[in-house]
């Protein structure tokens, strides 16, 4: 073979040897497909789950009580049944105080963006590809059947070669049934969910998408319209829990794909900045774009509603059930307020620039002032939504592609209450006050007051002064009835709203109760409601005087009393000045009612000893922490002096704030 003029011999063996050596590297984590799954899947004729740590290495600072080491993972999650498997979710019990930094092809189904502590175990739930198809649909392509979820983070305590394994891996979707994990090897675990024979389910096969769920609290996220670069999304936010509401709420959530906000009805962003858009890619690719009228570029928006003054403006209002100022009641309250509405223009960015191309952002979150926790879950595709002809014809219009998010209310661990509950009876003058701290405490209070100490018996009137001004009340009601006073004296309960529940009698036919609620914070509750739990006597509640009282079935139990101002009184407004601000304590806003019972339907309750004092009381849905203690009838007196000291002094408060 003649070799052409200028050939180098040299030249053609290193093409050849970097051609094999490329040949022979791995792909890149964007080119490479889902490596094939392990021999002991073959046996599985369910969904197979392993989690195989890879490595990890020292991290500084170095602390031998509490060494932090960085960990590799992957869980892999394949479907080996005969049935797709809609919008997967894993729970990995995570228990060595993990610190979750990425995790590729899924989220935390709780909502919370990564980074985040998952050291007590946490859910994944698959994103982008939330369901898995079958083997048979797709002729055992690996990349439709299995995702495989590639964590790192950083670990506390488990020194290499020791393998920081969870302590389960399961199948969190329901009607399935899961073994405990095995191991294969000192590295992985694994195991076999198959379905559960004794599982009910509404959902057949051919369903295309999964049945809407029930929540305390969903939002849907419906597109109405749809082009090329961009799209209109409609949010609802329906409250379904009969005692959860939300006030001046803000709702929260990631973009995924380098969406941004272009403009906005019935809502509106926190922060208004294009900024990130024009230093980002958003900002290379939409040059002709004027950046000026976006709306907001973050990855994670805040949205707020608009005010009721907004709700017929052309430009950012006339949206049903839009411009309430962040109020959601709760459906025994007012149906017609349940629900909030928004509008947004939602930009995309490439490869997404089709019609069809649509994804909804990640992680939910939803809150408001004095409201309890929620916690969502991830959006889940379900059938499009249908809604009224605008126009007003007999006909509904479908919108093109829908997703439910479902929020539950939560208790964090270690959060405080907002709210707190003070009892008193007739047959006793001191009041059991609100628990120390019972909205929590400032740091290094050892030198000002006591966060440990019980709170101390106080007379009637001290409810209606701030806890700053009680000081010297409480100290001579302390000396008066001698009980013993701690140096420093406890500290206070903390609570913007605080709630006084009086026994006002008790008599062979029928009881009565006194609840006074008192607003500490410097914002007024306009709608507000609240209702108490008595475990015994709801079923002889009669009626209420200052207030609209319902008797609640919650749960098929009937133990709730649920109450909201009359009309024209339901607004407790801030705390004030006193009349002489340089001297006189501020002035709580407050609204008081009498309660009736009868006996006839519960002759043997015992009111003094714990039937008549509430077990649960909330507050515009917050549950408010109670005391631990309940007055006791150990003087023997059936007077009512205690009941004619509050129904005074608060008459007298509300005579002067008129």
């Amino acid at each position: 073979m003649a070799l052409s003029k200028g050939y180098n011999p040299f030249i053609f063996i290193f093409i050849f040897s970097l051609s094999v050596v490329l040949t022979l590297l791995p792909f890149s984590s964007s080119q490479a497909v889902d490596t094939a799954p392990s021999p002991a899947a073959d046996s599985c004729n369910g969904i197979y789950l392993s989690y195989a740590y890879s490595s990890g290495t020292k991290l500084k600072p170095t602390d031998p009580k509490h060494q932090p080491y960085r960990f590799e993972s992957v869980l892999t999650v394949l479907n080996n049944g005969d049935e797709k498997l809609k919008s997967w979710k894993v729970f990995v019990g995570f228990k060595n105080d993990e610190y979750l930094v990425s995790a590729s092809n899924a989220v935390l189904a709780d909502g919370t963006s990564l980074p985040a502590n998952v050291g007590n175990g946490t859910l994944f739930a698959g994103y982008p590809m939330a369901d898995l198809k079958t083997a048979i649909e797709t002729a055992g392509d690996l990349n439709q059947i299995q995702v495989q979820v590639k964590l790192l983070g950083t670990q506390f305590g488990v020194k290499p070669p020791n393998v920081p394994l969870p302590d389960t891996i399961q199948l969190a979707n329901d009607g399935f049934i899961c073994p405990k994990p095995s191991m294969q090897g000192k590295s992985e675990m694994q195991v076999c969910c198959t379905k559960d024979p004794k599982f009910k389910t509404n959902v057949t096969v051919d369903d295309e998408f999964l049945p809407r769920q029930s929540g305390d609290l969903t939002i849907m996220y419906d597109v109405t319209r749809t082009y090329d670069s961009n799209y209109w999304a409609q949010v609802t936010i329906s409250n379904h829990n009969p005692l959860g509401r939300l006030d001046n709420w803000k709702l929260s959530f990631d973009w995924m794909r380098d969406e941004f906000i272009y403009t906005m009805k019935g809502a509106y962003p926190y922060v208004v900045d294009s900024s990130d858009c024009l230093f980002g890619p958003q900002g290379q690719y939409y040059r002709a774009l004027d950046f000026s009228n976006v709306l907001n570029c973050e990855r994670r928006p805040t949205i707020i509603d608009l005010p009721l003054t907004k709700a017929n403006d052309t430009t950012l209002g006339l949206i049903p059930n839009c411009c309430r100022n962040g109020t959601i009641l709760p459906p025994t309250m007012d149906p017609s307020k349940s629900s909030s509405v928004f509008q947004m223009q939602v930009f995309k960015m490439p490869p997404d620039l089709n019609r069809s191309e649509l994804s909804p952002p990640q992680n939910w979150k939803i809150n408001g002032t004095l409201n309890p926790d929620y916690v969502c879950g991830p959006p889940v595709r379900v059938s499009p939504s249908q809604f009224p002809d605008p126009g007003g014809l007999p006909s509904n219009t479908t919108v093109v592609a829908s997703w439910q998010v479902v929020c539950n209310i939560t208790q964090p661990k270690n959060a405080k209450p907002k709210c707190c509950v003070s009892f008193s009876a007739y047959f006793n003058e001191s009041v059991v006050p609100c628990p120390t701290c019972a909205c929590g405490c400032p740091r290094n209070t050892d030198n000002t007051c006591r966060a440990n100490a019980p709170a101390i018996l106080v007379p009637p009137e001290a409810l209606l002064v701030p806890f700053e001004n009680r000081t010297a009340i409480t100290k001579a009601w302390a000396d008066l009835k001698r009980l013993t006073v701690p140096n420093p004296m406890p500290c206070g309960d903390n609570c913007g709203v605080s709630i006084n529940w009086h026994l006002s009698s008790d008599f062979s036919r029928g009881w009565s109760a006194r609840i006074t609620i008192f607003n500490w914070d410097e914002i007024a509750f306009p709608d507000w409601f609240a209702a108490v739990q008595l475990d015994k006597a709801t079923p002889g509640y009669e009626k209420m005087y200052s207030f609209n009282g319902t008797a609640l079935e919650l749960d098929g139990v009937n133990n709730t009393i649920f109450m909201q101002g009359l009309p024209g009184l339901n607004y407790i407004v801030a705390e004030t000045d006193g009349a002489n601000p340089e001297k006189d304590p501020r002035v709580p806003g407050k609204q008081q009612t009498v309660i009736s019972f009868t006996k006839k339907t519960t002759p043997s309750v015992n009111i003094a000893a714990r039937d008549g004092f509430p077990s649960k009381v909330f507050f515009n849905g917050e549950e408010c922490a109670l005391p631990s203690v309940l007055p006791t009838n150990n003087s023997h007196r059936k007077g009512t002096t205690t009941v004619i000291s509050i129904f005074l002094a608060v008459l007298v408060f509300m005579l002067v704030q008129q």
